[in-house]
């Protein structure tokens, strides 16, 4: 029971502490989306008020709560200052929140070992990495459809380096005579490597190109592009870090999410006298990916379990 009750307090202080740490690194993602499709530099000059342009006191500074206590408007000039902002800080926080826990849970079962323990930090890191850049170009293909490639190509080579490194881990321990190892059966578990590193392989090739036709049939029978370049680059990222299945299970939530949106925005009166045709509409299907994305990292594998159960799989 004692045991039981540290093991919990670890859960909540390390959970608590990680929705401390994504807070600041919400706040410095605002930086970054707001100062970026403006070509500016995210170091210089410091922050200020987009409206006056003055200079911020540090107390205005603090994640959420100088939001709240501003009540979103700039004490000087009065000007708004977007919900963005404690929603991004919030769904930074939320998700690095989750992602510690769930390592934290591995980490303290009671059948764990070396690798399950390297295997659970090292994958919660990389999970938060993940929501950061997807919270990010959720934000700037919301606000300016732009997703630039040096997030979504660079966002996918880093995300193909930490596949490697965690499939080479896997190999590497797999192959040392260890008395667990042959109890578990290292055969089988060697197999199962294989098996998911050529999965992980066909999303990383299929599901863009899949994109990409999608595009190029939707050009040849519209006449005008229906999903962007940046769209097809931001799915080669989910596969280098999701793999196929949860690549895909973003995907279809992704255009879920979408396909609602839109048809609630057809459906509303002020888009039927719209003097943009309907076809026209831009949607951020970037945005939507990325939160599919989101759900996909945080609770994929279960999503994918319940369902193939569900199936009778």
């Amino acid at each position: 029971m004692a045991l039981y009750s540290i093991s919990h307090m670890i859960h909540i202080l390390g959970a608590f502490f990680a929705g401390i740490l994504g807070l600041a690194f919400g706040s410095f993602l605002n930086v970054c989306a707001t100062r970026w499709p403006e070509g500016e530099s995210i170091m210089l000059p410091r922050s200020h008020c987009r409206h006056c342009n003055r200079t911020l006191a540090w107390w205005e500074n603090v994640p959420l709560l100088s939001w709240l206590a501003l009540r979103g408007r700039c004490r000087t000039c009065r000007g708004s200052i977007g919900w963005r902002y404690p929603l991004v800080e919030l769904a930074v926080a939320a998700t690095w929140a989750i992602c510690t826990w769930q390592a934290l849970g591995e980490v303290f079962a009671a059948e764990s070992t070396a690798l399950s323990v390297y295997d659970a930090v090292g994958f919660a890191v990389a999970r938060m990495i993940l929501c950061w850049l997807l919270i990010c170009m959720a934000v700037l293909d919301a606000e300016h459809l732009w997703l630039p490639d040096w997030l979504t190509l660079g966002g996918a080579a880093l995300g193909l380096l930490v596949s490697l490194s965690r499939f080479a881990v896997e190999w590497i321990w797999t192959s040392l005579p260890l008395h667990w190892a042959a109890e578990v059966g290292w055969v089988s578990r060697r197999a199962h490597l294989y098996d998911t590193a050529l999965l992980w392989l066909a999303g990383m090739l299929a599901l863009p190109a899949l994109i990409l036709l999608i595009r190029w049939t939707y050009r040849k029978l519209r006449g005008h592009e229906g999903i962007g370049l940046g769209d097809a680059k931001l799915v080669l990222l989910l596969a280098a870090w999701l793999g196929l299945s949860r690549t895909l299970l973003a995907y279809v939530l992704g255009v879920t999410l979408g396909g609602l949106i839109a048809l609630t925005i057809l459906l509303r009166p002020a888009a039927r006298v719209a003097t943009m045709p309907r076809s026209r509409i831009k949607l951020p299907l970037g945005t939507f990916l990325c939160v599919g994305g989101v759900v996909a990292a945080l609770w994929g594998g279960e999503i994918v379990t319940l369902y193939l159960t569900w199936c009778g799989f």
